[in-house]
């Protein structure tokens, strides 16, 4: 008994002092809360000023001949005599002699004709002069009535014209066997490739070379639908011809050889007639005019199936607003300053490249357009401007509106 009252004493003890804890815990005072400024975002801003601004589209592409082929031969025999220039990469002109072949054969064949047509030549005139001396005789004897073509030799004149017709034909072939034993270039050129030389017998339908024409090449490029809407492609009609006032868009060919790039000037001539299967994209034909010409520059000349990129010369909007693309945030929205708060506002997307984007909107000129990254800062937050227009600013000052009447190059 005399230990439960010493226990007594210590467990009272404990327990007013976790009932003490506990109110204490329970019952502290709250602290005092003082309102914190809210820290301005600085950003860099851009006065937006409506502008002209010309589309470029962006495509690539191969380059090939605009006309390309076999060099075949008429007649069969052995080359024996070739052209310097009959050799891969060599130019050539219209009509030179790339190639002859051996016109012994031709040549006796062209004598054997002329020799045919002599004769059949003296025959006719035969003929012509047995059937005057019919015609006399049968006046001379008096028969009545008409004589009959036979009596007039009439049917073996005819027999005597169309031997000449024929002879005529022949040594007229013979003619054209013998030219066609020199192979000549059926237009300016260059040799692709070749399959002979010198001593090889050819036949009549064999490939001698391939060839193509150096006047021109083209480019097939590949636009999809978008950048369609803003380029004119010169299209044709059915039953319309090609009109002398058709807009052909300017096209800039860029092939980069090493460390250098270098720059051809074209324009589209035409569009493909059907949209490929695959990419769903419609070609058009970009034409370069004498590639192979030296004009000082140093400027390599274009090789065929050569891989080229290209700028096409679009559409000039007019009175836009012209950005740089990083500026466009998320879901086609943009960022304001006004009364030195930021407003996020969603705008009309019109065109938009690697480096830049092209909008329409509810805007007006002079309106201060973020440019640097904000994160997530909502409407309303408080900004102050760093950088306007690429110019420092005073962290003092405000900034201050731009005159509406700002030249329109700050716009791009």
């Amino acid at each position: 008994m005399s230990r439960l009252r010493k226990a007594i004493p210590p467990l009272l003890v404990l327990g007013l002092s976790l009932a003490a804890v506990h109110y204490i815990i329970n019952n502290k005072p709250a602290p005092s809360q003082r309102p914190q400024p809210r820290a301005a975002l600085s950003v860099e801003a851009l006065t937006l000023v409506p502008t002209d601004y010309q589309v470029v589209l962006s495509s690539h592409g191969t380059v090939h001949p605009h006309t390309q082929g076999s060099l075949i031969p008429e007649v069969s025999g052995t080359i024996v005599a070739v052209s310097d220039n009959f050799r891969e990469g060599r130019f050539f002109d219209k009509g030179e002699v790339l190639l002859r072949i051996d016109d012994r054969d031709y040549q006796a064949a062209l004598t054997i004709a002329r020799a045919a047509l002599i004769q059949a030549r003296f025959e006719l005139q035969e003929e012509q002069a047995r059937a005057a001396q019919a015609k006399r005789d049968w006046e001379r004897l008096g028969e009545a009535g008409e004589p009959t073509p036979l009596v007039l030799r009439e049917p073996q004149l005819a027999a005597a014209r169309a031997k000449i017709a024929s002879t005529e034909a022949q040594y007229t072939q013979a003619e054209l066997d013998l030219q066609r034993t020199r192979i000549r270039a059926p237009y300016a050129g260059r040799i692709l490739s070749k399959q002979v030389d010198i001593g090889q017998f050819v036949t009549s339908g064999s490939e001698l070379a391939e060839i193509y024409a150096i006047d021109f090449v083209e480019v097939r490029l590949p636009l999809n639908s978008r950048q369609l809407e803003f380029v004119e492609i010169p299209e044709l009609y059915r039953g319309n011809r090609p009109q002398a006032d058709l807009r052909y868009p300017d096209v800039t060919i860029k092939a980069r050889l090493g460390r250098s790039e270098y720059h051809w000037q074209g324009r589209i001539v035409r569009a493909e007639g059907a949209v490929d299967s695959g990419s769903r994209q419609l070609f058009v034909v970009a034409r370069v005019d004498d590639p192979y010409g030296n004009d000082g520059s140093q400027r390599p000349p274009l090789k065929i199936g050569q891989f080229v990129e290209a700028e096409i010369q679009g559409t000039l909007l007019r009175d836009v607003y012209v950005m740089p693309r990083s500026a466009l945030r998320q879901d086609n929205q943009i960022a304001l300053v006004k009364d030195n708060k930021l407003q996020r506002l969603p705008v009309e997307l019109v065109w938009s490249d690697p480096d830049a984007a092209v909008i329409e909107g509810p805007l007006q000129s002079g309106e201060q357009l973020v440019i640097s990254p904000t994160g997530s800062a909502i409407s309303g937050t408080p900004v102050t401007i760093s950088t306007l227009d690429g110019k420092a600013q005073l962290a003092s000052q405000p900034a201050k509106a731009a005159p509406t009447d700002a030249s329109p190059g700050q716009g791009s």
